[in-house]
């Protein structure tokens, strides 16, 4: 379905105006239009390019929320951070077995081993312990496989027979996690169906004007790919702020005084190449400090990525990525855990970092993981709601509680739809030349039917967003200007056009997914 041109939206009234379509606004979006409202849904940049497309992509069973940096003593003793990990915990669960029915195309099954120690913060009756929480509050499917192989058992195993201390190694706690592949596809599915529905869904639309407006909001857009275009104003109901981390430049426009709620902590990953064997097999541990949970994830093509990095970040928000400290201390991390392979910067493939757009609380120094919708009607801004701390795991519900704010709001103007929660297929072409010699998944056609139904606006928006050429081990600069020529006469790319957006999708990949500096 072709984009809507932004004049022709000037004057139109919505029930809801979705400002931010990262994963939790696509899904907000596609379950309000599923409920017959109208909704309008945009994005300053692409569908889920940011906080949503650099997470360590793991649907998780909720085991991190029960087992944190530190004693697990440190829930029992103190009731309210108890509550809270149940509560999170039961959320992951029940997303992990709702978008796994629904949506296995895009996950991967891993094999994940939670090491134990003769001196570790976790004793071994705590992991038997935790699982029997989880398997509690959760649903039966799909199944957790939690297993505890004893350390003779372990060694059996390539990648546990390398683990630090072996002969403190009591055996590995291993459980099946699930991995989206890839999360900013699933942004996309969700809004593809919204528009499906009837939303209106535009990327590269930012928001520049949110004043109130009789009973609802008149919205300022821009066109950020069309600065000749004359900026419009849309007239909404009610609101949902659903920009992650530029959830305060958003409130900040509608000249109300109210208070910060986003606290931003930096992640960071490495991509690496281990030995064979390895394949399908990962580690969560604890960093070498006891402090904070780190995850060894195998990824596509036999690949594994490192992760992550917890740091408070104040940086510039629109230009995120692993620097060289944040490699160094992931490499100093994989190789406490995996000594002996000895991992160094040339053994980098690539990187990425995105910034978790956390609930901002004095009392939490490095901000509350708990998600929290916020009412911003005590602080003049009646109908208006924004969602902090919303993981990407638990975004259908996370749309949902959104969707639920707006029903106790007001009633839709339309009649309701059937969701469809199915990963769009592309279309088959079994003619079709794959796109990559070692990653024949991808096809020239895929490329094709993006460009033509998808709203990308460049080469890194079909490489990465749409087909997923990005995550793969050459993240496809081989072929960046094979994927320009084919999708040209779509795009209205002529031969400069073609060169330029060949050469911007590399300098993309050498400083957001930058290598680190020779050591």
């Amino acid at each position: 379905m072709p984009k809507e041109t932004l004049s022709s939206l000037s004057g139109r009234i919505f029930d809801v105006a979705v400002i931010g379509a990262g994963i939790n606004g696509c899904s907000a979006a596609q379950q309000l239009a599923a409920r017959g409202y109208s909704v309008l849904l945009v994005d300053k940049s692409d569908f889920a390019s940011a906080s949503s497309s650099r997470s360590t992509r793991l649907i998780h069973c909720g085991l991190r929320y029960l087992a944190p940096g530190g004693s697990m003593w440190d829930l029992v003793l103190s009731p309210k951070k108890l509550a809270t990990a149940l509560r999170m915990t039961r959320q992951a669960m029940v997303a992990r077995s709702e978008f796994v029915a629904t949506s296995v195309a895009r996950t991967r099954t891993i094999k994940f081993g939670f090491p134990l120690y003769r001196d570790g913060i976790h004793k071994p009756w705590q992991l038997d312990l935790a699982f029997k929480v989880l398997k509690t509050l959760g649903p039966v499917d799909p199944p957790l496989d939690y297993r505890r192989l004893s350390a003779a058992e372990a060694r059996q195993v390539p990648m546990y027979a390398r683990l630090r201390d072996q002969e403190k190694l009591l055996g590995v706690a291993m459980f099946r996690e699930y991995q989206f592949d890839w999360a900013e596809r699933v942004g996309i599915d969700m809004a593809m169906d919204a528009q499906r529905m009837g939303a209106v869904v535009r990327n590269y639309t930012p928001v520049t004007g949110l004043v109130r407006a009789g009973d609802g909001y008149a919205v300022t857009l821009a066109d950020a790919l069309d600065k000749a275009q004359a900026p419009v104003t849309v007239n909404a109901k009610t609101i949902l702020n659903t920009a992650g981390i530029w959830i305060d430049k958003v409130n900040g426009l509608t000249g109300q005084k109210v208070g910060r709620r986003i606290f931003g902590t930096k992640g960071a990953h490495i991509v690496l190449r281990l030995p064979e064997g390895f394949q399908d097999y990962g580690v969560i541990s604890l960093n070498s400090e006891g402090t904070e949970p780190v995850y060894l994830v195998p990824w596509r093509q036999g690949l594994h990525y490192m992760g992550v990095t917890e740091t408070v970040y104040e940086g510039d928000i629109d230009d995120i990525k692993a620097d060289d400290v944040d490699i160094d201390w992931l490499l100093h991390e994989f190789n406490h855990l995996l000594p002996g392979l000895n991992k160094t910067r040339a053994d980098v493939l690539y990187s990425w970092a995105g910034v978790r757009p956390l609930t901002y609380d004095p009392a939490f120094p490095k901000g509350a993981r708990l998600r929290l919708t916020h009412d911003l009607s005590e602080e003049g801004l009646p109908g208006v709601f924004a969602m902090t701390a919303g993981p990407v795991t638990t975004h259908r519900s996370g749309g949902i509680e959104l969707a639920d704010r707006i029903a106790g709001r007001i009633k839709p103007s339309g009649t309701p739809q059937t969701i469809d929660c199915a990963p769009r297929k592309f279309p088959e072409h079994p003619a079709s030349p794959a796109l990559l010699n070692h990653y024949p998944q991808i096809k020239l056609s895929d490329l094709r039917h993006a460009a033509e139904t998808e709203q990308p606006a460049n080469l890194v928006d079909l490489m990465f967003a749409r087909v997923g050429a990005g995550w793969t081990e050459t993240q496809g600069r081989e072929a960046a200007r094979k994927a320009a020529e084919t999708v040209a006469d779509i795009m209205g790319w002529d031969e400069a056009r073609i060169a330029k957006e060949a050469d911007a999708y590399v300098a993309y990949l050498a400083h957001r997914h930058r290598r680190p500096s020779a050591a």
